[in-house]
């Protein structure tokens, strides 16, 4: 299967392919260059508590953090 690369670097993946692969709309694809190839990887969905990951302040523990926020809504 072959696809055309548009003006702005955006590729159709062929709906077979899609469909084959699982690819809907909204799909995260890892890219990467493989001695020469393009390679796109599903990406796996990120749980909750990957979302949120690091947003609550670097070099504090966690019970520092909870202990601040008991504070505050004292």
């Amino acid at each position: 299967m072959k696809a055309k690369v548009a003006e702005r670097g955006q590729v159709t993946i062929p709906k077979k392919l899609r469909e084959k692969l699982g690819l809907r709309p909204g799909t995260i694809l890892d890219f990467s260059d493989i001695e020469g190839k393009l390679v796109a990887v599903k990406s796996t969905a990120l749980d909750n508590v990957d979302r949120v990951y690091g947003s609550l302040g670097r070099g504090r523990r966690s019970n520092d953090i909870i202990d601040d926020l008991r504070k505050e809504s004292a």
